[in-house]
């Protein structure tokens, strides 16, 4: 029986604590299956709470197994806080270093004195379904109905998004001109984009920008390898390390990137290559599938100017989604992403940032990059820091249409800005 955890702490060093809870949780019984990233949120607070309380939870969730039953669990996880350093008798809304809540016990109900399964307020609470719609977007709620984490979540005034930094291992990007191009750099910049709040690291080896030139398979992963293989070793003990993604439109280099350890295959051709699809289906990595007129991209190929680009969008999609069923993609790993820039002028983008939650309604998670692109022209200057800000701006409209993952190069700007954003916005 798969059950799910939810993880929180907003005293002392919050990711330590949170990292020992689940080596902790290892070691009393519980089998752990995977771990959500961590996501920020303001604590929840009562009227008159004093103000040294308003301190930001990290949270996590994660999916298990025991052989425990519930309430032997429950007095596990009871023993483990106070371990951890949790007051056994502490106010309630106090903070706290340690938090660990049953969410979710299979297709089980409880409701007693001591346990409701699921979780009271699991449906109100952004902090606990994103990262359990990061695991499992598709799981429902027993009591609840047929209605998904993931529409759940689209019903919140806001969902937490994720963070992906980039890290370009190109010469000629048009975002940071080849900065990163050593693989020791790169390895460099990746662990910084973590340190910073990136929940997702993605590392591409092959620009895509207008008039680039293709790489062929052999070349892109010889830059990819020096920089993916050593970030695998290095944060492979790390429970709560940041997810490493791949961005790649050629199927054997995405098969070498998943057999290296990446969890997540960027795909900017849109998952419609065969042996893409096949390896999609037969792997249990995450896919972004991104919707595109051509790659590199070509401005002068793009959508009809009359056409709505939305609604375009939207009919690609759900032709793959059925297509993706058909192969036995498990769309709980796949991830839409309807390319900013590509094959769109910079209205046609502009349209897709105003409405990109319209795609998450279709079922499945949506991730936008729209970092220092080119729409930005007409409005923004060419200097990278004010196409960073130009960046943030969008970014938190995007975070209040729930947007799930944004590409983004500046991760510690983004992360202090949606900071600031989400206490005004709880």
């Amino acid at each position: 029986m798969t059950i799910f955890l939810g993880l929180g702490s907003n005293l002392g060093d919050r990711r330590e604590h949170l990292r020992s809870a689940v080596l902790a949780l290892q070691k009393a019984g519980v089998s752990v299956l995977r771990v959500s990233p961590v996501v920020e949120s303001p604590a929840l607070l009562p009227p008159g709470a004093p103000a040294e309380w308003c301190r930001p939870f990290l949270n996590l969730a994660v999916e298990c197994t025991t052989s425990l039953a519930p309430h032997a669990l429950l007095a596990t996880v009871k023993r483990l806080e106070r371990e951890l350093g949790r007051p056994e008798r502490g106010e309630r809304w106090a903070p706290r270093t340690i938090d660990i809540d049953i969410l979710v016990w299979g297709d089980e109900r409880i409701s007693d004195e001591r346990l409701q399964v699921p979780h009271t307020g699991i449906t109100e609470r952004a902090f606990v379904l994103a990262p359990l719609v990061a695991l499992k977007p598709s799981l429902t709620l027993p009591g609840r109905g047929d209605v998904t984490v993931l529409e759940w979540s689209r019903r919140l005034p806001h969902h937490i998004p994720l963070w992906m930094g980039i890290v370009n291992v190109t010469p000629d990007s048009f975002s940071d001109g080849g900065r990163y191009f050593a693989p020791e750099r790169a390895l460099e910049h990746a662990l910084a984009l973590a340190d910073a709040g990136a929940q997702i690291v993605d590392l591409g080896a092959e620009s895509t920008r207008p008039g680039a030139t293709p790489l062929d398979a052999d070349e892109e992963w010889r830059r990819l390898a020096p920089v993916l293989e050593p970030l695998v070793e290095r944060l492979r003990d790390d429970p709560l390390r940041p997810w490493l993604s791949v961005d790649t439109y050629h199927p054997d280099v995405a098969r070498r990137a998943v057999a290296a350890g990446c969890d997540i295959v960027n795909d900017v051709s849109g998952l419609t290559a065969p042996a893409m699809i096949e390896l999609a289906a037969e792997s249990n990595v995450q896919w972004v599938a991104m919707h595109n007129l051509g790659v590199p991209a070509d401005r002068a190929r793009v959508l009809p100017p009359e056409s709505d680009p939305c609604e375009v969008v939207e009919r690609w999609l759900a032709e793959r989604l059925e297509a993706w069923r058909r192969a036995g993609i498990d769309l709980d790993r796949v991830v839409f992403d309807p390319g900013i820039g590509f094959g769109k002028n910079p209205l046609q983008s502009l349209a897709l940032l105003r409405h990109a939650s319209r795609f998450r309604a279709m079922g499945v998670r949506c991730l936008v990059g729209h970092s220092r692109k080119s729409f930005m022209r007409g409005f923004a200057g060419a200097a990278e820091a004010e196409r960073d800000l130009t960046t943030i701006g969008a970014s938190l409209h995007l975070c209040a249409q729930g947007v799930d993952i944004l590409r983004v190069h500046d991760v510690a700007g983004h992360v202090a800005a949606y900071r600031g954003w989400s206490h005004l916005n709880p």
